[in-house]
């Protein structure tokens, strides 16, 4: 497997904590996704190529004690599966791709694009924090999508030659046998579940042209497996759920 670069830790920490909370209340699933209006009001659509960036995607086993453990061949395997998945949806909207990016393993963190990866971390998570229910800032409110990654994603344009940038990042998680004989022992003899694994994602859609974010989609669940070709086509379906294709 090559190297691969991996999300902020204040991020990835962001994104399960929000799931976590979230699948407490909402059950099993939760689906939020955003589109940018235009000047006029109305929901943006694609005009251009898309490219999707090299996902970050990390599939891990919760051990019985709840420890969760990285799983390097499943990681593999998704790796492989999810962006071929993507490409597939996009196919079949009839929309203009470019071959993926690859994030060259020896980027240093303050090139400028370095710095644009980065940029769109911290902004995926700023949206994330003040979309949830009953956390929205109080100069957001009312508006489908308003963030900007600023000019500085001319960087990656020039690198791809796209219109619009696809970024996304992935953190599954699967609950080993030990596990599972805990949670029906836990409902059986306390009456209530001790969790197992959850799949969450964060993914935005990022015009290169002028830096705004014009698609945004975090999705929280208890189900979903990237480790098939078939788990990984529905996982691409839920993510890029609202997609304006």
């Amino acid at each position: 497997m090559r190297p691969h670069r991996t999300v902020s830790r204040i991020l990835a920490r962001t994104i399960l904590l929000a799931a976590l909370s979230l699948l407490s209340f909402a059950a099993a699933a939760y689906n939020q996704n955003r589109v940018a209006t235009d000047a006029n009001g109305q929901p943006i659509r694609i005009s251009g190529s898309v490219v999707v960036i090299e996902p970050d995607i990390e599939l891990s086993e919760v051990l019985a004690g709840g420890v969760t453990e990285p799983r390097k061949e499943w990681t593999e395997t998704a790796r492989r599966l999810y962006p071929a998945a993507v490409k597939e949806r996009l196919a079949t909207a009839g929309t203009p791709q470019l071959p993926d990016y690859l994030i060259p393993v020896d980027l240093p963190p303050e090139s400028r694009l370095g710095q644009v990866l980065r940029l769109n971390e911290a902004v995926s998570m700023s949206i994330l924090t003040y979309t949830l229910p009953g956390n929205q800032l109080a100069t957001k409110k009312g508006k489908a999508l308003d963030w900007s990654l600023g000019p500085g994603v001319e960087e990656l344009r020039k690198a791809t030659g796209a219109d619009y940038a696809l970024f996304t990042m992935v953190r599954d998680s699967y609950t080993s046998g030990g596990r599972k004989a805990l949670r029906v022992a836990a409902l059986l003899l306390l009456g209530g579940d001790i969790g197992g694994g959850t799949q969450v994602g964060v993914t935005t859609l990022v015009d290169l042209r002028t830096g705004q974010v014009v698609w945004f989609n975090f999705l929280a669940r208890q189900t979903g497996d990237l480790r098939d070709q078939r788990g990984a086509t529905a996982t691409a379906r839920h993510l890029l759920e609202g997609l304006p294709l």
